[in-house]
C-alpha cells in the first residue's frame, strides 16, 4: 500500500476509541431472498445432519483446536483456520438444532480463544517475528468470521469487541511494517487477501469507516500488478489467469480455487455495502467461468486445488481431484449468489454440488470427511495437516451441509421461495407479518413428486415461488389440483393468489435417466436421474465396473432406471438399467441389466471392498472413424 495511506490508517487506528457503541450499517443493495429462521428437516438429509451434529460438531475436541493460539510458534502451517472453520459450522449447527449442549461447547471455544488474545489484539498462531507471513492473515480471518458469528447468535460485546482489536491489529501491523497486503500469504495474495470478508462484516456490525476504507483499499491492491486482478481479470478462463508456475502451491500461484472464491464471496460483501456494479459483474462472470470450464458431473472440481479447465477433462484420472474445501466454497460462492438475486441457476448448481460432491465426501457416520473426491477409484481419508489430527476438509465440511436448512425455504418480499426440494418445516414471515411455515412431503430425489402446504394463521395474499431445475424436460404444477401455466425448466415458477392452510401445491418432476457424453475419442457416458448422478460399484456386480459399457436408451433418449426392490441399506438409492457389453466374440450376446447407485453412497466403505465409477467407457467403433 501506498505509505501516505498506511499512515492515514495508523492515524485512525491510534485516533478509535475502541468499544465505542456504533450503529449497525444498512447494505445499499437489498437482498431478493432471506434466510429462513427456523427449521426442522426431515429424510435422507436430516438424518446426514444430526450424524454431523452428533459425530463431527459435538465430537470435536475444542481444546485441541485452541492449542496452536496459546503456543504461538508457528511460522508457516495453518492450524489457526481450523478452529474458524470448525466454529462457523457448530453456529449453524446451532442455529438449525439449538441444544444446550452445543450452546456450551460454543461457549466454551470462544471463551478459550479469547483467552488466547495478547494484549496488542493478536489472535493467532504465529511467531512474532513471522506475523503475516504464509497463513497468518488466513487464520486470522477465520477467527474473526467465527467471533462475529458468536456475536450475531449471542449478541456477546466481549467477541465484538475482541474482533474489533484483532482486525485493528492487522491493520496496525501492516502499516507500521508498510507492507503490501497482497505480497503477503499465498497464492498472489489471495489467501491474505481473502481477509475481505469478515472486514466488510465488522463495518456492518460497527458502522467504523476504517473497516470500510481498508476493504476498499484491499480491492484496490487486487488490481496492481502484485495483485490477483479478480476484477479485471473476470472475463478470463479461471484456470488461464496467469502464467502456469513452477509449483502448485506458493505465492506465484493465482489459479488456486478456493481462496479464489473466498475472495469473491468477500467482494459480493463489498457490494451490498456499496452498490459497485463492477464488483457484482466480477464475481457473476468468474462464476459462470467456473460453472462453464471447471465444475464437473457431481458439482465440484479442482486439481491439487487449482482450476486447470476442468470440466473437459473429467473422465481422465486427475490427480487429487475435487477437493472438499473448493466443493464447499462453491456452494458458498453460489448461495451468495442466490440470496442476492434470487436466480434458479444458482439453486441448481447449489443442488448439484450438494447432492453429489458435498454428500459424497462426507463419511456415513458424520465424523469425518474425505479431503479429495474422484470420479473412478476409491475413496480415502484425508490424512491430518499441521501436526494435528484432523485437516482443512475436515474442519470445513460441515460449513457446506449445514448451509443448507436456512437456504431450502427462504423469503422475498412477497413470500417464501421453494429453492430445494426436502421433506420438513420451513418457518418465514408473510409480508402482512404472520409467522408462516411451508411444508414439504416428499422422498426426493428417489421421487419427483414434492407435496407442498403453508401454515398459515389466516388466509392471505403473497406469491410462492418454487424452483423448477434445468434438468427437469417435463414439469407438472398444480395448485389444488388445478395446472399452473407457464412452468419453465431452469427459471422460478411463481403463483400469486390469496392462500390459506386448506391448500395444496404438488409437483412432479421428470426422474426420467438422462445421458451426459463427454469425448469424441475416447467418450464417456455418465448417468443422472433428478439432481443425482449414479455410478457402478463393484459391491454390486461381478462385471468390472472398467468393462466398456453402452447403455440401452429409450427412442426418447432417457435410459430406463428400475428400481431395486431389495435395496442393499448401505446405499441411499439403487436402480438397474440394461447395457450392452462387448463379447469380443463375433456373434452379439444379449444386454446385461446391472445395479447403478447414488455418487455419494458410491465407494463409501474408504477400503478396498468397494472401487466405484462414474463415467463408463464407451467402445472405439472403428467403423465410425472419419
Amino acid at each position: 500500500m501506498r505509505l501516505s495511506l498506511w499512515v492515514l490508517v495508523l492515524g485512525l487506528i491510534v485516533g478509535s476509541r475502541a468499544g465505542s457503541a456504533q450503529p449497525r450499517v444498512s447494505p445499499v443493495v437489498v437482498d431478493q431472498l432471506r434466510w429462513a429462521d427456523a427449521v426442522w428437516v426431515e429424510g435422507y438429509l436430516g438424518r446426514r445432519l444430526d450424524a454431523s451434529y452428533e459425530h463431527r460438531i459435538l465430537g470435536q475436541d475444542v481444546d485441541h483446536l485452541i492449542a496452536p493460539f496459546r503456543s504461538r510458534t508457528e511460522v508457516s502451517k495453518w492450524q489457526s483456520e481450523f478452529w474458524g472453520k470448525w466454529f462457523t459450522s457448530a453456529v449453524q449447527a446451532y442455529r438449525y438444532r439449538p441444544e444446550p449442549r452445543l450452546k456450551a461447547v460454543l461457549d466454551k471455544a470462544v471463551a478459550g480463544l479469547l483467552a488466547t488474545q495478547t494484549p496488542d489484539g493478536y489472535i493467532g498462531n504465529y511467531a512474532p517475528d513471522k506475523h503475516l507471513e504464509q497463513w497468518d492473515i488466513w487464520g486470522r480471518k477465520y477467527c474473526m468470521l467465527g467471533l462475529l458469528a458468536y456475536y450475531d447468535l449471542t449478541k456477546d460485546a466481549r467477541s465484538l469487541q475482541a474482533t474489533r482489536q484483532l482486525a485493528d491489529h492487522l491493520m496496525r501491523e501492516l502499516a507500521e511494517k508498510n507492507a503490501v497486503l497482497v505480497k503477503k500469504g499465498n497464492h498472489r495474495g489471495m489467501a491474505a487477501s481473502s481477509v475481505l470478508e469478515p472486514i466488510t462484516q465488522l463495518y456492518v456490525r460497527t458502522a467504523d469507516k476504517r473497516y470500510l476504507n481498508f476493504a476498499q483499499e484491499i480491492v484496490r491492491q487486487w488490481e496492481t500488478p502484485d495483485g490477483p486482478q479478480l476484477i479485471s481479470k473476470a472475463g478470463q478462463d479461471v484456470a488461464r489467469r496467469f502464467p502456469k508456475p513452477a509449483s502448485q502451491f506458493g505465492w506465484e500461484q493465482g489459479q488456486k480455487a478456493y481462496e479464489m472464491m473466498s475472495c469473491y464471496e468477500g467482494l459480493l460483501e463489498l457490494y451490498r455495502l456499496t452498490g459497485n456494479q463492477t464488483y457484482r459483474n466480477a464475481v457473476e462472470k468468474t462464476w459462470e467461468n467456473i460453472r462453464d470450464t471447471e465444475i464437473n458431473v457431481a458439482g465440484s472440481g479442482a486439481s491439487i486445488e487449482v482450476w486447470f479447465g476442468g470440466k473437459n477433462l473429467q473422465t481422465l484420472p486427475v490427480r487429487h481431484y475435487q477437493e472438499t474445501c473448493v466443493t464447499v466454497t462453491w456452494i458458498k460462492l453460489s448461495q451468495q449468489l442466490l440470496r442476492l438475486t434470487g436466480e434458479a441457476r444458482y439453486a441448481d448448481a447449489i443442488e448439484q454440488s450438494y447432492y453429489n460432491a458435498l454428500l459424497g465426501a462426507m463419511q456415513p457416520d458424520g465424523a469425518d470427511w474425505a479431503k479429495y473426491s474422484p470420479l473412478a477409484g476409491q475413496r480415502l481419508e484425508g490424512e491430518g495437516q499441521c501436526g494435528m489430527d484432523l485437516n482443512c476438509c475436515v474442519a470445513s465440511g460441515p460449513r457446506g451441509l449445514f448451509t443448507l436448512p436456512a437456504t431450502v425455504v427462504m423469503t422475498g418480499a412477497d413470500g417464501p421461495s421453494v429453492n430445494f426440494f426436502v421433506p420438513g418445516r420451513y418457518s418465514f414471515l408473510t409480508p402482512g407479518g404472520q409467522r408462516a411455515a411451508v411444508r414439504q412431503q416428499t422422498t426426493y430425489p428417489d421421487s419427483g413428486t414434492v407435496r407442498l402446504t403453508l401454515d398459515l394463521p389466516k388466509a392471505e395474499e403473497l406469491s410462492v415461488r418454487i424452483r423448477v431445475p434445468a434438468w427437469s424436460a417435463e414439469t407438472t404444477l398444480l395448485v389444488n389440483g388445478q395446472p399452473v401455466d407457464a412452468v419453465q425448466s431452469g427459471q422460478y415458477a411463481t403463483i400469486r393468489r390469496r392462500w390459506s392452510s386448506t391448500d395444496v401445491i404438488t409437483l412432479g418432476l421428470d426422474m426420467r435417466g438422462r445421458l451426459v457424453r463427454q469425448g469424441p475419442l475416447a467418450e464417456h457416458v455418465a448417468i443422472r436421474r433428478g439432481p443425482l448422478v449414479l455410478a457402478r460399484d463393484s459391491r454390486l456386480d461381478k462385471l468390472s465396473i472398467d468393462e466398456p459399457l453402452s447403455p440401452l436408451v429409450g427412442k426418447d433418449g432417457f435410459i430406463a432406471l428400475e428400481p431395486v426392490t431389495d435395496p442393499n441399506p448401505a446405499f441411499w438409492v439403487q436402480y438397474t438399467a440394461r447395457f450392452a457389453v462387448e463379447s469380443h466374440l463375433e456373434r452379439a450376446v444379449p444386454p446385461v441389466s446391472l445395479h447403478l447407485c447414488d455418487y455419494a453412497s458410491a465407494g463409501n466403505t474408504y477400503d478396498e471392498r468397494s472401487r466405484f465409477r462414474v463415467w463408463l467407457p464407451q467402445l472405439v467403433d472403428t467403423a465410425k472413424l472419419p
